[in-house]
């Protein structure tokens, strides 16, 4: 399967934004409302296609792809490419989730070599965290929010 990238407009936000995960990944389920879709449409979210024109995922850099209260606690001081994303529920934990993620790390890539990248993770989701410990990610803080613990984890 060939993946390729688009800029997010509003039809494919609104598509995104009414994705619903199984439990427990519920927890990634957001809300169709003005101010979340405006933050998609603000030029930090790139679409994933694939090669048949399904929408396949997304990707965001930069401080949307950071969690708020990891920012309050210093742990986004250093300089990183943040990097957020998401994955259709149609195909998640069907096996393409490596395919998916080198997708995006050469796309981001290519935009800038030389920084590190950081994601931060629920650590509930093994599967992901899994995936981008072979993606070669490793953790490097751990903190709390109100609705989960996360971990950031960092690819040289």
């Amino acid at each position: 399967m060939q993946l390729t990238t688009r800029k997010i407009n509003k039809d494919t936000a609104n598509l995104i934004l009414d994705w619903q995960y199984q439990a427990p990944y519920d927890f990634y389920n957001n809300e169709n409302n003005e101010e979340t879709r405006s933050e998609f449409l603000d030029g930090s979210y790139q679409a994933v296609f694939t090669d048949s024109g399904e929408l396949f995922g997304f990707f965001c850099t930069g401080p949307n792809a950071q969690i708020p209260v990891a920012g309050k606690l210093g742990l986004y001081r250093e300089s990183m490419i943040d990097v957020g994303l998401g994955m259709n529920p149609f195909y998640a934990g069907s096996g393409h989730g490596y395919a998916f993620c080198s997708f995006i790390l050469q796309c981001i890539r290519k935009q800038n070599k030389k920084l590190p990248l950081r994601l931060s993770v629920a650590t509930f989701n093994k599967r992901a965290i899994h995936l981008y410990e072979q993606l070669g990610f490793a953790e490097q803080h751990s903190f709390n929010t109100d609705a989960a613990t996360f971990i950031t984890m960092v690819k040289v």
